[in-house]
């Protein structure tokens, strides 16, 4: 059976395919990280779920697939966390 992760608006993750969730102001300091998401969203691999400030975003990538997903949400990186832990356990 699946576990999926609510991100925000009507959209949900595959528990398996989350390679980790990271909170935005925290995490944005470094320069790698901020590289990392730039190019992301050159290349088109980045999906935006939130209406208000983005605090989160989820890095994914498919099982057996080369190519990773950034999901940025409004929803705290500890509520995602708790979430996820809840529905594993």
């Amino acid at each position: 059976m699946a576990i999926f992760l609510f991100a925000g608006k009507s959209k949900s993750v595959k528990a398996g395919d989350i390679i980790g969730i990271f909170d935005m102001d925290t995490s944005t300091v470094s320069r790698v990280t901020r590289d990392f998401l730039f190019i992301s969203q050159k290349r088109g691999q980045v999906e935006n779920v939130c209406d208000d400030i983005p605090k989160a975003y989820i890095i994914t990538s498919e099982k057996n697939k080369k190519n990773s997903k950034v999901i940025i949400t409004q929803v705290a990186s500890t509520t995602l966390k708790e979430r996820l832990k809840r529905k594993i356990q």
